[in-house]
């Protein structure tokens, strides 16, 4: 009897673990015109929106969440310009396979590729 119950509750435990797993979600397909960074949505749902933004030389991103916290994945690093709406600008250097969190900032800003190469970024945003 003991042996039952014991397999019982591992084969449910196992069944649970199985439910919460995700199933695999199709990335939408990105569209972008040229001269802007094309973002792909990969997971979305009320708590969190995953993108994989990638940009050529020179693209922009004019839809950086900056009001949402959020975790960045470089799987490509380069040099992004930050261009804030008062006009002051901010270079960021991300660095092949580095993870940073992102706080909210206040002040909504454009993201250009100002480097050579092309940048490629995991974004999770968190929402509320």
């Amino acid at each position: 009897m003991g042996v039952a119950v014991s397999a019982l509750l591992l084969t449910g435990t196992n069944l649970a673990l199985a439910q919460d797993k995700a199933k695999p979600t199709k990335a939408a397909p990105a569209k972008a015109a040229k001269g802007e960074a094309k973002t792909t949505v990969m997971l979305e749902n009320d708590r969190v929106k995953v993108n994989m933004v990638e940009y050529k030389p020179g693209d922009v991103n004019t839809t950086v969440p900056s009001s949402s916290p959020r975790v960045v994945h470089a799987l490509k690093g380069g040099t992004l310009t930050r261009t804030y709406a008062d006009g002051k600008t901010e270079d960021i250097v991300w660095k092949e396979g580095e993870v940073r969190f992102n706080e909210p900032t206040k002040v909504a800003y454009t993201a250009k590729n100002s480097g050579k190469t092309d940048i490629k970024l995991y974004v999770v945003v968190l929402l509320k």
